[in-house]
């Protein structure tokens, strides 16, 4: 059956639609109130930049909740009820929601962090930075063949650090679902790089 199909199948469904129209706008309201919550900084960390700053969510239990409840329902959706394994966060920001959302989720959370952060036998891959190459770890077994997983981050910039945690879940044989980030700096087309679905929460900067 075509997905087409699929999803006309599922609109006849009772319910259906009203529940999917209810998840749509509770998910559209908590946008408005995180997007309002950000702040912006010019100039930092260097001339030419304009810093939004997620940090007020997470200073607001209320806040916190909606970000957390907001990622829910768009896997929910997206994945038609399916549940991921595992929750990958990226260093360092991918830290203060994986973990959240995982436990919400019912699932496990894995910190992909910078080399030499890990004990015990790791796996590494290399990627490009603006000025060279760095190296993200994860530890060897952290993910189990054939388990679903969903990578989480602040931001996606130029798409490295996420390709990165995209290769070593391949590596060990997950089943990469998607990627999940709150904001994108779209103008560098950090999405293409990667090999799975992109979903940003809250508008860009484009």
């Amino acid at each position: 059956m075509s997905n087409s199909s699929t999803l006309d199948a599922s609109a006849q469904v009772p319910g259906y639609a009203s529940a999917h129209s209810s998840s749509a706008a509770e998910l559209a309201s908590l946008k408005i109130g995180l997007r309002a919550a950000l702040r912006q900084f010019p100039d930092f960390p260097s001339p030419g930049i304009l810093f939004e700053d997620i940090l007020p969510i997470f200073a607001d239990p209320a806040l916190h909740e909606s970000l957390i409840r907001s990622l829910e329902l768009h896997i929910l959706e997206a994945y038609g009820g399916q549940k991921p394994d595992v929750i990958v966060g990226l260093e360092a920001r991918g830290f203060l929601m994986g973990p959240s959302l995982a436990l919400r989720l019912g699932a496990s959370f894995v910190p992909v962090r910078k080399q030499g952060k890990l004990p015990g036998p790791c796996v590494t891959q290399s990627y490009q930075k603006e000025y060279g190459e760095d190296y993200f770890q994860m530890q060897e077994g952290a993910i189990k063949p054939g388990q679903k997983v969903i990578v989480v981050d602040d931001i996606i910039a130029t798409g490295g650090s996420a390709w990165a945690g995209g290769e070593m879940i391949r590596k060990m044989g997950g089943d990469l679902l998607g990627f999940i980030f709150i904001l994108e700096l779209e103008f560098l087309k950090g999405r293409d790089k990667l090999p799975a679905p992109v979903y940003t929460l809250l508008s860009g900067q484009a």
